[in-house]
């Protein structure tokens, strides 16, 4: 299997192991954990792409990261390595595939195998720099600018199929919020709203906004 070669250096028995680990079908929609849940197994995406929100005593929810082919979760690192139960929440954003190293064949894995080791310590890394860079865009950067960013981002063929929540959650802010800067946006002719969408009529002035990040 081609994602298992993708781990770097395995000694022979580690590769069968792997190899013998059945693929699993994530269909949209479908959570992997929720808060309070504790991790049994170490899960790579193979294909398509699950997201991880956080959500505050208030309701209000942030996407903390997305995980796409190739990665893991942070989360579920923690959970393996430091015994620690889940604290976010993990939702198939699209319909996905993925392959799950059962919790005892990680340890065994990470004990025996330094080329796994480093896999996992390098998608630890990158995870974490993902949130880092969360954190700077929600303490430092303008609301305007962190909005503009994800319309571009999400858009396909200038069209965004989200709800003012899940815009919200993916800048970590609040519904309220967005709401008000949408209006603003599309008095100044960038966008076009309605119920669960928006569409992008001015992805150049969007652009622009999103540069001052």
């Amino acid at each position: 299997m081609s994602w298992v070669s993708d781990i770097g250096a395995l000694s022979a028995s580690a590769q069968r192991e792997l190899a013998h680990l059945h693929e699993m079908p994530l269909p949209k929609g479908a959570v992997l954990f929720r808060p309070g849940d504790r991790p049994q197994g170490f899960l790579i995406v193979l294909s398509g792409r699950v997201e991880v929100f956080l959500t505050g005593a208030s309701g209000r929810e942030i996407l903390l990261y997305a995980v796409g082919p190739g990665q893991s979760c942070v989360q579920t690192t923690l959970g393996l390595t430091g015994g620690e139960n889940y604290s976010g929440e993990a939702l198939v954003a699209e319909d996905s595939r993925a392959v799950m190293i059962p919790a005892a064949l990680f340890e065994r894995l990470m004990d025996q195998e330094p080329g796994f080791r480093r896999f996992v310590l390098r998608a630890f890394g990158r995870r974490m720099a993902d949130v880092t860079h969360l954190l700077e865009r929600v303490a430092f950067g303008r609301i305007e600018a962190r909005l503009a960013a994800a319309l571009l981002e999400l858009a396909q063929g200038n069209v965004v199929a989200a709800t003012q929540a899940e815009l919200a959650a993916r800048i970590g802010s609040a519904r309220e919020v967005v709401s008000r800067r949408l209006e603003a946006f599309q008095r100044q002719g960038w966008v076009e709203t309605d119920r669960g969408q928006v569409r992008l009529t001015d992805a150049l002035a969007l652009r622009g906004v999103a540069a001052t990040v």
